[in-house]
């Protein structure tokens, strides 16, 4: 066995104060996690049922998506009042008591902030409606008169992340067509002009008051595009860095330091993480200095199909665009947006895309199943933190066949119904065999608001606790070893040459501990003087099957 050490990929060790840099962090999707009153929707009080679960599963920290007041015309991500619980959810009594519930079990909370929108029914939006043109109202947000004769055609050509257009007309008082105003995602989230001081203080205020309750971080959604060209030009081919009009714009990072001094002001420090796609590494790395975020999601990992070249490059790359600012890499492979991994790596084309994703795409859910449990000892080995996402530790694949009239996720109907948007994995998690809704909520309940699929009970938590050969277990082994083993604490990573080993093979070092990840057509003889810690799948005679992972201590 040979070694290659990199510096780019070695850093000191992290501070014991520190815990964001190693940390393992849940997602949970509320509505989907657990109902505690029997409503059909999650809610806090069913997050605080299972919060052993995290526990025994071996969490640092848990973030919460958006659990806040919203007429939910995008899961959440419209949010109408910062301060206020959504009522499906529960009060913010609740939430107060689900954060000190959650410390005392030695889990962090981290919660979601949307700086880009807020919903059409936030208090700012309806007084601007009000308000009328130039007042100061509409400052808040980017209301302009529209082009062409009568103002007939809209302000720009910009096209929404959820497909079509970004743009859309009010009415004035006498039935007149009025003012545009922007939206990069829904006509419900309308976005928010950072040029306004208002805009900037409100933030830093949301921020102290779930601070204040004891979050210990905060995650930033679609964090490089709050700030827009006030010029409004049209998006430019070739665009150069900070030169698109509304993504990545350099003034984003004089916001960031100020949210970091917020961060920074508490005795114990909160934790800043963005929700960064950039293709530009350095550009992304840009917003990690040591006065803006702390850390920020990697996607490059989680959008690369099953290859071994393919992986290795996202790794390489993540971990040298982090070193240069001190920073620590995520990981992750999936979330409340993405196809599960377990039916995402048994497709054909196991990458992801978001215009990719079409009805009918066939996967083989055994394939998928190896890979991903492949995959999770993979990402569990590598320095910095790793993030889970509800039900990727049961191994729940996508749920393909919602009926059309259940979905309710608006990249689908703004499709026009070709996509089927991302609710196949939001469906509310099993966590009884049997059961009305398989324990999601109390048997004689209402439905869970989105159907699960016959057979839903094989995944359960309960199922899968009593299986030691499940993903549950493979989980909960792998993160107890993370914790345990002083070398999957370290920052440093060591690619490893094993003999015989093809191109296929991924292998590292971190500390005295070594990770194979066999992504070849056949097995990989292990070293002789291997003590296995940890396996995928069960080896043959030694060897290292395809498809699969491996941790083991070198012994000489």
């Amino acid at each position: 066995m040979t070694e290659e050490r990199s510096g780019a990929l070695t850093s000191t060790s992290p501070a014991a104060d520190e815990w964001w840099r190693n940390a393992v962090i849940y997602q949970v999707y509320p509505r989907s996690f657990a109902d505690g009153d029997g409503d059909g929707t999650g809610d806090l009080a069913g997050v605080r049922r299972h919060l052993p679960y995290l526990r025994d599963l071996g969490v640092d920290a848990v973030w919460f998506t958006p659990w806040y007041l919203s007429p939910l015309a995008d899961g959440g991500y419209d949010v109408q009042d910062y301060r206020t619980i959504d009522p499906a959810f529960g009060t913010l009594e609740e939430a107060e008591a689900l954060i000190a519930e959650a410390r005392d079990l030695g889990i962090r909370t981290i919660v979601d902030v949307v700086p880009n929108h807020v919903s059409a029914e936030h208090e700012w939006f309806r007084a601007a409606l009000a308000a009328g043109p130039g007042s100061p109202e509409r400052e808040r947000f980017w209301f302009r008169d529209g082009k062409g004769p009568g103002g007939d055609e809209m302000p720009t050509r910009w096209e929404s992340s959820f497909q079509g257009t970004t743009w859309t007309r009010t009415t004035d008082p006498d039935g007149t067509p009025g003012q545009w105003y922007l939206h990069l995602f829904t006509p419900e989230q309308p976005d928010l002009n950072w040029s306004s001081p208002d805009v900037r203080r409100e933030h830093e205020d949301v921020l102290r008051f779930w601070f204040d309750r004891g979050a210990a971080g905060i995650r930033i959604d679609s964090a490089a595009l709050p700030v827009k060209d006030p010029a409004l030009p049209e998006v430019p081919e070739g665009f150069g860095p900070g030169e698109h009009p509304h993504l990545d714009r350099d003034e984003l990072h004089d916001v960031y330091r100020g949210w970091r001094a917020v961060a920074d002001s508490y005795a114990e420090p909160r934790v800043l993480v963005g929700e960064i796609w950039l293709p530009d590494v350095q550009r992304f790395a840009m917003y990690l200095r040591p006065d803006e975020m702390h850390t920020a999601f990697n996607f490059d990992l989680m959008t690369r199909p099953w290859d071994a070249k393919e992986l290795r490059a996202a790794i390489s790359a993540t971990l040298a665009a982090h070193a240069p600012v001190g920073a620590p890499a995520t990981w992750v492979l999936s979330n409340h947006d993405i196809t599960r991994p377990v039916t995402r790596y048994g497709r054909e084309d196991s990458s992801f895309d978001f215009a990719a994703k079409r009805f009918g795409t066939p996967t083989d859910l055994a394939l998928g199943e190896r890979r991903a449990r492949a995959a999770a000892l993979l990402t569990a080995a590598l320095p910095g933190s790793l993030y889970v996402y509800q039900g990727d530790e049961l191994g729940l694949p996508e749920v393909e066949d919602l009926p059309r009239d259940a979905i309710q996720d608006p990249m689908h109907f703004r499709s026009g119904g070709v996509d089927p948007g991302r609710d196949g994995c939001r469906v509310p998690l099993p966590w009884t065999v049997g059961g009305d809704s398989h324990g999601f909520s109390p048997d004689g309940a209402a439905p869970p608001w989105l159907p699960q699929p016959e057979g839903w009970g094989r995944w359960s938590a309960e199922a899968e606790a009593a299986d030691p050969a499940s993903m549950l277990s493979l989980y909960r082994a792998a993160l107890a070893l993370r914790r345990s083993e002083p070398g999957l604490r370290s920052a440093d990573l060591s690619w490893v040459e094993l003999p015989g080993a093809s191109e296929d093979v991924i292998a590292f070092s971190r500390g005295d501990v070594v990770s194979v990840t066999n992504l070849g057509a056949g097995p990989l003889p292990l070293p002789d003087d291997a003590d296995l810690l940890l396996a995928s799948a069960e080896l043959d005679d030694g060897a290292l099957p395809s498809d699969a992972s491996a941790w083991y201590r070198t012994t000489t």
